[in-house]
């Protein structure tokens, strides 16, 4: 049966949590249609310049994310700190930028009510607002609404663009998130669309590696407002700027070293050719080299719903108010 969102996000287990999206039938988001003979390359970078632009707005970080041919996938940070610590004026003026503005709350913001119940309501409304720039079915909504929108324009019709709601997981311990990231910024290597990960462009990854041609990053034909809310990925442990209890429990020079080597081995050209130098990475989780592979190539395949150990699973089922969850959804490490 088909659960609420609310149901399945539990920040006091995870804040971390993998989306996809994906087109409805032959719907194309990217890439070349061969049936059609058409191109939509131009739409990778829709996703990604609007997935920025969300991020700046909403009090949710970018940790990984790939744009594929027919899906994209995100994995998402939800910072609940910063989002409680906002002013009701800084929610308004965030959310605002999205939806227009209730004749009430412009009245609030101006002093011009006249009743401690109009004030009430007021607040209601702007909490209202707070609780969905912290909600990742909001953020999604935004995204995919936007880019049917323009796509429907594009291909002048109408009607639906994607595939029913997004699918979501919860990453509820480090080795889930370590490997869901990483699958995702494998997927275009796995789908032979690139052959390295520097090369792998529309992915997360990339974007790091590459501060000078990020893909997504707003270059100098950019439009202003495009420079202005640009928000950089979720950050590592040691990134410059960024707090170390607020930040990806990895060094970044780990993890690029990590997806480097998995997207090297598991090349259909390549596969077996075990490197002999292992990423630090792998030894300080305590993870075997086919283990590592298997993981990082059928995450998405393997593995549905909340992903964790076995006692993450149980507080997250306790959490969201589930009676079990399938022992199956365990990451197998060993």
């Amino acid at each position: 049966m088909t659960q609420s969102r609310q149901s399945q996000v539990s920040l006091s287990d995870t804040p971390y949590y993998h989306c996809v999206s994906r087109c409805v039938r032959r719907a194309y988001l990217c890439g070349e249609d061969k049936y059609t003979e058409k191109s939509f390359e131009h739409r990778r970078q829709w996703v990604v310049e609007r997935m920025h632009y969300l991020a700046s707005l909403f009090n949710i970080d970018i940790c990984a994310y790939a744009i594929m041919s027919n899906h994209y996938h995100l994995v998402l940070h939800i910072d609940e700190q910063h989002n409680e610590s906002l002013t009701h004026e800084e929610v308004c003026e965030r959310w605002c930028q999205l939806y227009s503005k209730p004749v009430l709350v412009e009245r609030w913001q101006s002093e011009q009510t006249t009743s401690e119940a109009e004030n009430k309501a007021a607040l209601t409304i702007i909490n209202g607002w707070r609780g969905r720039l912290a909600d990742i079915s909001w953020f999604m909504r935004c995204l995919n609404e936007f880019i049917a929108r323009k796509a429907n324009k594009e291909d002048e019709c109408s009607g639906r663009f994607w595939e029913g709601r997004f699918k979501s997981q919860a990453l509820l311990d480090e080795d889930a998130l370590l490997t869901c990231m990483a699958y995702v910024d494998l997927n275009p290597i796995r789908a032979k669309m690139a052959t390295s990960v520097e090369t792998s462009e529309y992915t997360s990854a990339y974007e790091r590696l590459l501060p000078c041609k990020k893909a997504g990053v707003a270059q100098q034909q950019d439009k202003p407002s495009d420079l202005y809310h640009k928000k950089p990925l979720f950050g590592f442990i040691g990134d410059e700027n960024q707090n170390d209890t607020q930040s990806i429990p990895f060094s970044l020079l780990d993890y690029i070293e990590l997806v480097d080597w998995s997207g090297r081995i598991i090349r259909e050209d390549k596969r077996g050719a075990i490197s002999s130098q292992r990423p630090r990475l792998l030894s300080t989780l305590g993870l075997e080299n086919d283990i590592w592979l298997s993981l990082a190539s059928s995450f998405g395949k393997d593995y549905h719903g909340a992903v964790g150990s076995l006692e993450a699973l149980a507080a997250y089922a306790g959490n969201t108010g589930k009676r079990w969850i399938a022992s199956k959804n365990q990451l197998r490490l060993h």
